[in-house]
């Protein structure tokens, strides 16, 4: 079974289109802290995260950095790549040794022509992830800080047992602070609340959520 077949872009794809769609990617491996994309770069290309971790961010003219997504093995980037001729809307680096499946526009279209139901599908699936990502959108423009806190932590944490989530990444106050667009002093704050108040507990930078989250601050 293609490795594709996990993705959620290519979800309802048929075995023989996935084959087809791996036959064109090409395979490779990128080092800890390479730029793999940089924000305005032409755009051609899909990544899919066969293996390590990747940060996608925006940069300000100051060079201070917005994380909008930690992604895993398994997930994608560059999507709109294959479907319209704009720039990079972010950059995207390797926080670890990384490996990829890249596929190229070119070839994307030729795979297109091939089989032309493909698209209805692709379409389906992207928009999927648009009305997503709408909702992070909202989440930012609409919510205090806590509440933007409040969805990372639960948004990251893994179930450890029924009552207990844990988050695997080892965040630093800065880590949270670059994903919710606030201070590091607020966050810290934050975080020092709901430790007193025995919502969860950090240890080596390992944040255990132990019951649920206040919904206000």
């Amino acid at each position: 079974m293609s490795i594709l077949s996990a993705v959620e872009l290519f979800k309802g794809l048929s075995e023989e289109e996935l084959a087809t769609i791996e036959s064109h990617c090409v395979k490779r491996t990128f080092p800890k802290n390479t730029v793999l994309i940089s924000e305005n770069d032409p755009a051609d290309s899909l990544y899919v995260i066969e293996s390590g971790r990747v940060k996608v961010y925006l940069s300000d003219d100051n060079g201070k950095e917005y994380i909008v997504n930690i992604q895993t093995g398994g997930e994608y980037f560059g999507e709109l790549a294959l479907l319209d001729d704009s720039k990079r809307s972010a950059s995207v680096m390797a926080m670890e040794s990384s490996t990829f499946y890249i596929l190229y526009k070119k070839d994307f279209v030729e795979l297109l022509e091939k089989f032309p139901g493909m698209a209805i599908t692709l379409l389906h699936n992207t928009a999927r992830r648009v009305r997503h990502l709408t909702e992070r959108v909202r989440s930012l423009a609409l919510q205090d800080v806590y509440g933007r806190v409040r969805n990372v932590l639960l948004d990251l944490a893994e179930p450890v047992n029924d009552q207990e989530m844990q988050i695997p990444e080892r965040l630093t106050q800065q880590d949270i602070a670059d994903r919710v667009g606030a201070s590091r002093e607020m966050v810290a704050r934050i975080l020092k609340d709901l430790t007193i108040g025995g919502y969860l507990s950090i240890e080596n930078r390992q944040i255990t959520i132990h019951k649920l989250l206040p919904e206000k601050y």
